[in-house]
């Protein structure tokens, strides 16, 4: 006679498994290593979500979120990568450098919406420059 899924014991109502079970100690959480965090903390500062930055270097954003959350090994050209979607450094991600080093300029936001204008036309590029430069004269009259 053949036995069906349904008619097996369930393991899990048994006295041995639920005694198991209760008894076993949770593994305890382990902290993102010094790498993985530095990752984090250059994406936060670059002003990126985790799916923006998978979609700059072509991974998905599980892939990120894991390099943020595990001790992970990647390539030296994949570190390069990264880095330099980051605006940092490799001394910096991999913590020969405690130095940022973000890039040259404006970040976060402000930076991606100006990388944004760079690929607009240049009339129109000139025009968010007036508008910008006008804006800080303002708010620097303001005080």
């Amino acid at each position: 006679m053949r036995k069906t899924i349904s008619s097996l014991p369930n393991p899990q109502k048994s006295a041995a498994y639920t005694g198991v079970m209760a008894n076993a100690e949770k593994s305890p959480k382990k902290e993102p290593s010094e790498f993985a965090k530095r990752i984090a903390e250059a994406r936060l500062r670059a002003g990126f979500t985790q799916a923006e930055l998978a979609k700059r270097l072509g991974v998905t954003q599980q892939v990120v979120a894991a390099w943020e959350r595990r001790n992970v090994a990647l390539r030296a050209e994949q570190i390069r990568t990264l880095a330099e979607a980051l605006g940092t450094t490799a001394d910096y991600l991999i913590g020969i450098s405690a130095n940022w080093k973000g890039a040259k300029g404006p970040s976060g936001k402000v930076r991606q919406v100006f990388e944004q204008v760079s690929k607009l036309p240049r009339r129109q590029q000139e025009k968010v420059v007036e508008f910008v430069e006008a804006f800080v004269q303002h708010k620097a009259a303001a005080g």
